[in-house]
């Protein structure tokens, strides 16, 4: 049985690109969770509260229970769910999940077989995390289940990844010349960039292209906050800052909140803009929220 191909072709619900994480994120903690203790099971009332801050920080915007994916991982081969009653789930509904004490871990297949080869655990975790999230947020991904992985587990596996094009990153920092595009920031270490990076608006997991038209060159941080749905681009190609984002020192007002209405910064003249296509998917399945007003300049 192939695990890796198992793990990239979870059935997901899917409709034009829309989201639907509920799957990977919950095999993600059980993998984490499997490295801890790997005979234990994870209570539902007793992981409720971790699988549902996952969704909320890791999900789509829209409101979501964790009671969908713990049910309906059972679909996939990879996972079993017992409760008082006996094996079986009682179906996705958070009340019957409480009352019957549902469980579920890994199935006794799978756990058999992380178990002979180890290192499995983390070639899955990759194929996961490759095709459901952008790789910025990876590692703190990794630190929410507890998940801890090797670095020579990061190689590319090409049976269930596309190929990304490794021209794209200079396409887009030449196309926003070395710039954030949110902040302007544009530090080098002689002539080479520091802190800036190509970001995908549309993600590359969710067939994203690698191209101009669908990257942005931001710094690190904005970046950061690009991908967890802080940030957006709104029409215009002016910045949406979200109404969720709290910060109160002068360098969260100045760096994020202070940037609600400005304009993009570039790209400059020749240089495809992103596009509309692109921008929509990012508002409808990272952003999270509503865009506080402009502020004053």
């Amino acid at each position: 049985m192939d695990w890796l191909e198992r793990a990239a072709k979870l059935r997901q619900w899917s409709r034009s690109g829309t989201r639907a994480p509920h799957k990977p994120l919950l095999f993600l903690y059980a993998l984490g969770r499997f490295q801890q203790d790997a005979d234990g099971e994870l209570r539902y009332s007793a992981v409720e509260d971790d699988l549902r801050r996952l969704l909320a920080e890791y999900g789509p915007p829209n409101r979501t229970t964790p009671a969908y994916p713990f049910h309906h991982l059972v679909s996939d081969g990879a996972w079993e769910v017992r409760t008082d009653r006996g094996p079986g789930s009682p179906g996705s509904g958070v009340r019957e999940l409480r009352e019957v004490g549902a469980a579920g871990r890994l199935t006794p297949e799978l756990r058999a077989a992380l178990r002979r080869e180890p290192s499995l655990v983390g070639r899955m975790a990759r194929v996961l995390l490759d095709l459901n999230f952008p790789p910025s947020l990876h590692g703190d991904l990794c630190e929410a289940v507890g998940l801890e992985l090797e670095p020579t587990e990061s190689e590319q596996f090409s049976a269930v990844r596309r190929r990304r094009d490794p021209r794209m990153r200079e396409q887009v920092l030449t196309a926003y010349e070395y710039q954030c595009a949110f902040f302007g920031y544009d530090g080098r270490i002689g002539t080479v960039p520091v802190g800036l990076e190509a970001a995908h608006v549309r993600w590359w997991a969710f067939d994203g292209p690698d191209d101009v038209d669908n990257g942005l060159c931001l710094c690190s941080l904005h970046h950061k906050l690009f991908d967890k749905g802080v940030l957006g681009i709104g029409d215009s190609h002016r910045i949406l800052v979200s109404q969720r984002f709290v910060g109160h020192s002068p360098a969260a007002r100045k760096h994020v909140i202070a940037l609600a209405g400005r304009p993009l910064i570039g790209p400059q003249p020749g240089a495809s803009p992103v596009a509309a296509v692109h921008r929509s998917w990012h508002t409808s399945q990272v952003f999270h929220g509503s865009p506080r007003p402009a502020t004053a300049a």
